[in-house]
């Protein structure tokens, strides 16, 4: 290891100290904090302004990056709005890249927490202030709308990143460097031990990417392999490889002009036809493993990779249940808005949504279950009846995959509120699908209780509440969840959600009727699934996520007088 490497490194460390510092803070106190904005009115006006043509130099070219040598060409993106980015990235021999991964691994262990913190703090700057550039890359690859890009792309994608070394830091600067053991012996002379202690990476880490969010689910994973020691391969999914080329680029020039090898972070494509996985994660140098994605590929990996910790956040079935309200109105506003944003294409998303067939109360009304629906669809409906608006909270669908599964499913249920094809505005071949709402009877398990991802969700009739909060415990841990939301004004249904929320291990919010919604989760505050349920065995972010990724190794020897 260069000593000037670790020397500018640990500069870094300093020069970024105030931030970690309130990070460890935040993850502690668990408020509201954010190092990184979240209006592109605090980004400097050229960087908004040139962000558009900053992306589209980007495409239709080679996109060059640091690897072993080159033995083929890949990429054949198709922004869900309708048009191809040409981009090509280099493939590799697998066993060569690896191989350079592994010869760096000594030197970034041996620079220590403190440069590999810094080092890592920077390269999260420099991605802060990539961040509108970066939004055009993840909406062209994901299909979120712009601002959705920019903010769950960017500045909350960094969040949880910076999450991860907050708690990465944490957890190695308790385990001190050394200390004098000294053991009283009665009148002999004590027994005196010098021992040191050694942070140790387990070894390569492999972050297989997702299609859907390619920054904000594979940041957590990389900084906390990083910072722990750990080289990082990123797998980029074949559908959304730019943005995360651009992260692994800023990661590697950060770590070139420090003096590091590049190839710390390396970036591997492949393509639907040619998968290679399966192949990295079973190599015996890959010691974790982070996976976002379908849970036949997530199961395989735990009970394939058994040489590696492997991180997984899977499917589930995202519950509400509704008793009583004090306006539905508002609560049908805010369920409208979940379940249109990103046209439903995010992990947190409701899908199920159970309701007593008898009725609910609704302040001092009582309302039909037939009442209820309409009341949803029409919310929905409401909503999305500004096509202009519309388009920017749903965005484009990513997958074709997806927008077929939508006419399937028409055929589950009775259709309250049919998907309807839109244009955008500006971009006339985007793949855009408003959602859709069918009624089903608590009997159609199996229509309900399978995930059907994308803008589809239930509205499923039930004996009465405790039936809707059995079936929900029944089908969560089965299935599993990421979240679960109850709408009830009696106590005493709030404690017993209460209850089946920590049975099933799944996050719970309450009442929400204004401008906070079930399927949005803060870093530094909401831990983004508990790792206790079919849906995830690991939480993003919390100690465990990161004490995994590295050993402590001592050394002890007889105290020198």
């Amino acid at each position: 290891m260069s000593t000037t490497a670790r020397t500018a490194a640990l500069e870094l460390f300093a020069h970024h100290q105030e931030t970690l510092d309130r990070a460890v803070q935040a993850i502690a106190e668990r408020g509201y904090w954010s190092p990184y904005p979240e209006s592109l009115k605090q980004y400097p006006e050229e960087s908004v302004k040139g962000a558009q043509s900053a992306f589209e130099a980007q495409l239709n070219r080679h996109f060059s990056l640091v690897g072993s040598q080159s033995v083929g060409r890949a990429g054949s993106e198709r922004s869900p709005y309708g048009f191809d980015l040409g981009v090509t990235y280099d493939q590799y021999d697998a066993d060569a890249l690896l191989g350079r991964m592994q010869q760096a691994l000594p030197a970034w262990r041996d620079a220590g927490p403190a440069a590999r913190v810094g080092t890592c703090l920077e390269i999260l700057q420099r991605l802060n202030a990539l961040s509108p550039t970066l939004a055009h890359a993840v909406m062209h690859t994901s299909g979120q709308a712009y601002m959705m890009a920019f903010q769950a792309g960017g500045p909350h994608a960094q969040d949880r990143g910076l999450e991860a070394l907050a708690y990465a830091w944490r957890a190695m600067s308790e385990v001190p460097e050394a200390a004098r053991w000294i053991k009283p012996q009665g009148k002999q002379e004590p027994l005196v031990l010098d021992k040191r202690w050694h942070i140790v990476p387990r070894g390569l880490s492999l972050v297989i990417g997702c299609s859907t969010f390619p920054t904000w689910n594979t940041y957590p994973g990389l900084f906390a392999s990083l910072a722990t020691g750990n080289p990082v391969l990123v797998k980029a999914h074949p559908g959304a490889i730019l943005p995360v080329a651009m992260s692994v680029k800023v990661a590697q020039d950060v770590l070139g002009e420090l003096g590091f090898d590049p190839a710390l972070v390396s970036l591997v494509v492949d393509t639907p036809d040619a998968p290679v996985s399966q192949h990295l994660a079973l190599d015996p140098r890959v010691k974790l493993v982070d996976f976002t994605g379908s849970n036949a590929f997530g199961n395989w990996l735990e009970a394939n990779a058994t040489q590696a910790q492997v991180f997984t956040e899977k499917a589930g079935i995202n519950t509400v249940i509704i008793d009583s309200v004090r306006d539905l109105k508002a609560v049908a506003r805010n369920l409208a808005f979940s379940l249109s944003l990103y046209s439903g294409q995010m992990c947190t998303t409701t899908q199920a949504i159970y309701v007593p067939r008898g009725g609910i109360r609704n302040g001092e009304e009582c309302l039909s279950f037939e009442e209820v629906g309409q009341t949803l669809a029409g919310a929905v409906r409401s909503f999305l009846a500004d096509n202009e608006r519309a388009c920017a909270v749903i965005g484009a669908i990513q997958s074709e995959a997806t927008a077929q599964r939508i006419q399937a499913c028409r055929e589950l249920g009775e259709v309250l509120l049919d998907s309807e094809a839109r244009e955008h505005p500006q971009f006339p071949g985007a793949r855009i699908h408003t959602p859709l709402l069918l009624k089903v009877d608590a009997a159609d398990r199996a229509a309900y209780a399978e995930e059907r991802f994308g803008p589809i969700a239930f509205v499923i009739a039930t004996d009465d509440t405790e039936h809707s909060l059995r079936l929900a415990a029944e089908v969560i841990g089965e299935k599993g969840a990421l979240t679960l939301g109850i709408y009830s004004t009696d106590e005493a249904v709030l404690d017993r959600a209460e209850q089946l929320s920590m049975e099933v291990a799944v996050a719970l919010s309450v009442n929400f009727d204004g401008g906070i919604f079930v399927n949005q989760s803060a870093a530094f505050s909401d831990f983004h699934a508990s790792g206790g349920n079919a849906a995830a065995n690991a939480s993003i972010t919390d100690g465990a996520f990161v004490a995994r990724r590295f050993v402590t190794v001592q050394s002890r020897r007889h105290a020198v007088p």
